[in-house]
């Protein structure tokens, strides 16, 4: 190799080796070396002007490959059409979300609300989360007398909580579609609409995790922690619906009540300032498509109503399953009724229950 080639190559390596630990941990201006949960991608190309840096690290925008790239092995198609059409909501129907609690009325009720606080203190302890101790920048915490509390939560901190809770909220939907899919074979006999609308919830709950990932890219530590939570997760779901189908229904439907006051907060902090950086931030084009949002409603701000939408759905949705026999009920978000006039069940939230609707009221 002549000497001015060798040079460069040698060059070029060590380039390339500090660009990686730089992409891999996460290395500060000052040259400190820390594992990181996530890297900030790109924005909304369209609509926003790219910063030399990222938000939340100081890796420089081509250290890191694209999270998505285009397919290089399909040039010519433009698009993958989704197998489930999401629903249009309207900006009263996301404002008029609340938050809502089913009273445990059985053992299998107390069971599974206790598993999901079990799971919030776990869920807390590793993204770093306690709101009520969260004060804005600059601002002094009532308890501390500090102007930077702890648990003061910023963007990047609800992108580690977001991107967490949605990675393992797809798990319970695709566990009890997958069961039921099985017994359907198994025993001959039909499911009376149940899978679909199982499949459709986990199908949900990913998109709602592509869109918080072309926010930011997680790192390899959690990449790591999300590994270990899906498979304690997944197994866990298995067993336990094979044994109470009716708890683990009653479970997902207290594990979206926490997830309607978690994106509850997130948008009043917004409100309250604390938020800066997404005051003004564009929704993912991913999500202006899949949620059919109004151009006047494409913020941060109305992802957040819409995915908060999406977790009351899914909250009615498993609380009413909860409520009917297991076997032989038909799913009434896949049933169709003699009287249209009157209020039923059904994918949209225009007919909305926070605590599920009653077996006689849909059976």
């Amino acid at each position: 190799m002549y000497p001015s080639l060798r040079t460069s190559s040698t060059l070029a390596l060590k380039q390339g080796k500090a660009q990686i630990s730089h992409a891999v941990f996460g290395l500060s201006t000052a040259g400190a070396c820390q594992p990181t949960l996530f890297h900030t991608t790109r924005q909304n190309v369209q609509h926003h002007a790219l910063p030399s840096t990222r938000q939340f690290t100081s890796t420089a925008r081509n250290q890191l490959k694209e999270f998505f790239p285009p397919p290089t092995e399909a040039p010519h198609v433009k698009r993958v059409k989704s197998a489930w059409g999401h629903p249009v909501y309207t900006k009263d129907q996301t404002t008029s979300i609340s938050i809502a609690h089913r009273e445990t009325k059985t053992w299998s009720d107390w069971v599974a609300l206790s598993m999901v606080r079990l799971l919030r203190f776990g869920m807390n302890t590793a993204t770093g989360y306690r709101h009520d101790h969260a004060v804005a920048e600059g601002v002094k915490d009532p308890t501390t007398g500090s102007k930077k509390s702890r648990y003061a939560m910023n963007e990047r901190k609800w992108l580690v909580r977001f991107v967490f809770l949605e990675s393992v909220a797809g798990v319970p939907g695709m566990v009890g579609g997958v069961l039921r899919h099985l017994r359907s074979m198994r025993k001959l006999k039909r499911d009376n609409g149940w899978i679909e609308t199982l499949l459709e919830e986990a199908y949900n709950e990913r998109m709602h995790l592509l869109t918080f990932l072309k926010l930011a890219e997680p790192g390899w530590f959690m990449k790591f922690m999300i590994l270990g939570a899906q498979g304690v997760f997944f197994n866990a779901m298995f067993f336990s619906y094979l044994i109470s189908p009716r708890t683990c229904h009653r479970f997902v439907g207290y594990l979206e009540e926490e997830a309607v006051i978690t994106y509850t907060r997130a948008i009043a902090d917004i409100d309250a300032g604390k938020l800066p950086k997404w005051q003004s931030m564009e929704a993912p084009d991913i999500a202006v498509r899949y949620w059919k949002m109004p151009e006047d409603q494409r913020t941060m701000r109305d992802l957040l109503l819409y995915i908060r939408a999406d977790e009351a759905k899914h909250r009615e949705v498993n609380h009413t399953l909860g409520n009917l026999k297991q076997d032989v009920d038909p799913n009434p978000y896949a049933s169709v009724y003699d009287n249209p006039s009157k209020p039923h069940p059904s994918k949209g939230i225009q007919h909305m229950k926070p605590t599920g609707w009653e077996r006689q009221e849909v059976i």
